[in-house]
Formats: structure tokens, sequence, C-alpha cells
């Protein structure tokens, strides 16, 4: 039997004390206390993993296994779900090649294989670790900024609500900051649902907003154009002296929208 077929077999025979020895060494070595179902997970992992690492000098697979890279995107996004960092993740690794490296170095040392083996063993569980950290941050990467996508859109719903207040009248009122992006929502997806609202009048209360900029006066005055393109009345309340000076400074011609200083004026308006 060649040496690579007795490394293989003894994996096999050995792979549940192994993947056993693997986990327990790495939560030691960094002093982790984890539930016992995460442990599991990992205890199964590295069964598979481990047995592919072995079969691979006999088949010549070089490839890192699918459930490898699924398993390592998994951690990804358990620590985005959950706020957590990637450094938590990257942390495990040095301690995890260490183990592996001691494992194998040991091992091939038993089976007598030769130095330059043992390093071939070594460089090959390298190789498949480095891709392992490189998936893991890659899909960590990508799943935040798709959360923080989301978290941007969510929190542009949330800052410019549709609040129906009579017949034919619903108040719009921003709240927060205001920069390009939720102000281009409300472009892209609050006007639409004013169009099929059948509304007479939109009155959009600046009293929340903390700021706006000579970009947010520009969208106030195309959106003013839209709705008046539609037959919507668009009537602004709560524009405090400092942010009026802003669109003032501007330069733009807001003299067409009816202003007033609270909703309620702009309510009484409209009676």
């Amino acid at each position: 039997m060649s040496s690579f077929l007795k490394f293989s077999a003894y994996i096999t025979d050995n792979v549940e004390a192994l993947a056993t020895e693997v986990v327990e060494k790495v939560i030691s070595n960094l002093e982790l206390t984890i539930p016992d179902w995460e442990k599991e997970q990992a205890r199964i992992m590295y069964l598979e993993f481990l047995q592919f690492f072995g079969d691979s000098f006999v088949k010549e697979e070089k490839c890192v296994p699918d459930f490898f890279i699924e398993w390592s995107r998994k951690n990804a996004d358990m620590q985005t779900s959950s706020g957590g960092r990637v450094s938590v993740m990257a942390v495990r690794y040095p301690p995890t090649r260490e183990v592996l490296t001691d494992m194998f170095t040991e091992i091939g040392q038993k089976l007598q294989l030769s130095l330059e083996q043992i390093v071939l063993i070594i460089k090959r569980i390298n190789q498949m670790l480095d891709r392992s950290l490189n998936e893991t941050i890659f899909a960590f990467e990508q799943l935040y900024e798709e959360k923080k996508e989301q978290a941007k859109k969510e929190m542009a719903a949330l800052s410019a609500p549709i609040i129906p207040v009579r017949e034919g009248i619903v108040i719009l009122p921003l709240i927060g900051e205001m920069d390009a992006y939720r102000a281009n929502y409300i472009l892209e997806h609050v006007f639409p649902k004013l169009s099929d609202m059948e509304i007479d009048h939109l009155i959009v209360d600046f009293s929340g907003l903390s700021q706006i900029d000579v970009k947010m006066a520009a969208y106030l005055q195309q959106l003013g154009m839209m709705l008046k393109l539609v037959g919507i009345h668009l009537i602004t309340s709560g524009l405090r002296p400092d942010l009026a000076q802003i669109v003032v400074k501007s330069g733009l011609e807001l003299s067409g929208t009816d202003t007033f200083s609270t909703v309620k004026r702009a309510l009484e308006s409209l009676d």
C-alpha cells in the first residue's frame, strides 16, 4: 500500500475521533464557550471535511468541497445576522490551522511518511483553509452590503410615511436627515403610491427634518413638478428658517408651492 493510501485509510478509520479532537482543541485554544448544537455542527462538518481530505490524496481531488464552502458562507451569514464582525470568524483560522498541521504531521510521522509527503499534506490543508477564509470574508462582505442596503430602504420607508387625514388629503412627514438616497426613494417609491391614491392635496411636513441640502431642495422642486402633472396640489409645512434659507440659496423656484408654518395651518387652508 502506498504512503498516501495508508494516510487515506488512517483518516477513514479514525475520522470520528479526529473530528472531535479538532473541534475540542480549537475551542480550547481560543478559550471559547459555545453551545452544544454549534459544537456538534462543527464536528459534523469536520467529519465530512476530514474524510474528503483523506480521499483527495487517493482520488487526486485538490479542490475545496462544496459543503466546506457552504459552511464558510453559513458562518458569514450567522455573523451578519447577529451583527457580528468578520474578525470573529477570522481569528478561528490560525488555531484551526495549527491544530490540523500538528495532527497531520503526527499522523504522517506515525505512518512513516517522508518529509516531502508531510509537506504536501500541510500545503494542501493550508490551501483549503485559505479558500475557506476567502469565501467567508467575501460572503460576509456581500451579506453585509445587502443587509445595509435593506436597512437603508427600511429606514427610508419609515422616515417618509404616507398618512391620510381627510378624503383627498394626505400628509408626508419627513423625519430625520434627508439625503439624496432618501429623496430618490420618495420619487421612486412614494410618488407612485401617491399617484394611485386619487388624492387632491399632499402636505409635505419638514418639522421633523434635521437638515436639508441643495440636492434635496432640487428633489423637492422635482416632486412638486411631478405632482402638478398628475393633478396633485403640493403644500409644505414646518420649513424652519435655516432650512428655508438653504432652499432660497439653492436658487430654486418654489413660489408656486403653498407654504405654512404648521400642518394644522396647512389643513385649515383647505377647509
